[in-house]
């Protein structure tokens, strides 16, 4: 499959998805928001995919944020029109299934920080820079920076953030959970892949159904949220993989499982 300013492959189930425009630093445009969101829809709908690494071309940038030329003309209106594009993009990429794992091989800024959080788990190289500069430009991020940054590192990291417009290091990142691991930039890509591997040697199914309970239980009430994990428990309970799994554990053996 060939997207617009994206590079795309699938390697023992695994798809690499690289934003592709790494002279201008892999920024946000029309464009390169079209060949994501049909990349994803794409992966979505493709059994073969059962994992997905996003990162950026080049070592600069992972993705340096909107095309600001795209977005000086902008009105009230078009301005919120294009915070809902965005952030319906994203809502599909943390909604997925399948794990999404953001290796950020170098600037995440603005919206390619917005696109990292909506991943399921983030790693960074040491040289990587993090951050939300909207406010520098009048601005407020509006594809889900101002919602998932408070509920991965707490509201007060979040508000220093998000209102100096400030970037923080990779380290720094690490520090307040903001990523998960930081690596050398060699060992970027060996190390998405290497947890990509190591999930994949569980169920499927019991892989999907915990990315529901954690994404939809974050936003219930405790009560409700602790009713939807019993609800997934028990859906798992019922698949061939949960007698699968059971099993071969007491068997002393490797499971087998298909994915049903």
């Amino acid at each position: 499959m060939a997207y617009k300013n994206l590079l795309f492959e699938i390697d023992e189930a695994v798809a690499l998805v690289t934003v592709n425009r790494p002279e201008k630093l892999n920024p946000f445009d029309l464009d390169t928001l079209d060949a994501l969101e049909a990349c994803f829809r794409d992966i979505a709908a493709d059994a073969s995919v059962k994992a997905v690494i996003v990162t950026g071309a080049g070592e600069k940038a992972f993705v340096a944020g909107a095309d600001i030329r795209q977005l000086t003309g902008l009105t009230a209106v078009g301005g919120r029109d294009w915070g809902e594009r965005g952030q319906k993009l994203f809502a599909r990429i943390e909604n997925l299934s399948k794990p999404v794992i953001a290796a950020i091989n170098g600037h995440a800024l603005g919206g390619g920080l917005e696109l990292a959080m909506a991943c399921h788990i983030r790693i960074a190289t040491e040289k990587a820079r993090l951050g939300q500069p909207e406010v520098k430009l009048g601005a407020v991020p509006g594809w889900g920076g101002t919602q998932r940054l408070p509920r991965l590192v707490g509201v007060g990291r979040a508000l220093e953030i998000l209102l100096t417009g400030e970037l923080i290091t990779a380290d720094e990142a690490y520090r307040i959970g903001l990523v998960n691991r930081v690596v050398s930039h060699v060992e970027l890509l060996p190390a998405a892949r290497r947890i990509a591997a190591t999930i994949l040697e569980n169920g499927p199914v019991a892989i999907a159904l915990c990315l529901q309970a954690v994404i939809r239980g974050l936003e219930m009430p405790l009560e409700g949220a602790l009713a939807w994990e019993a609800a997934q428990f028990g859906l798992s309970c019922g698949t061939e993989d949960f007698r699968e799994g059971t099993r071969a554990f007491l068997e002393k053996r490797k499971p087998k499982f298909k994915g049903r």
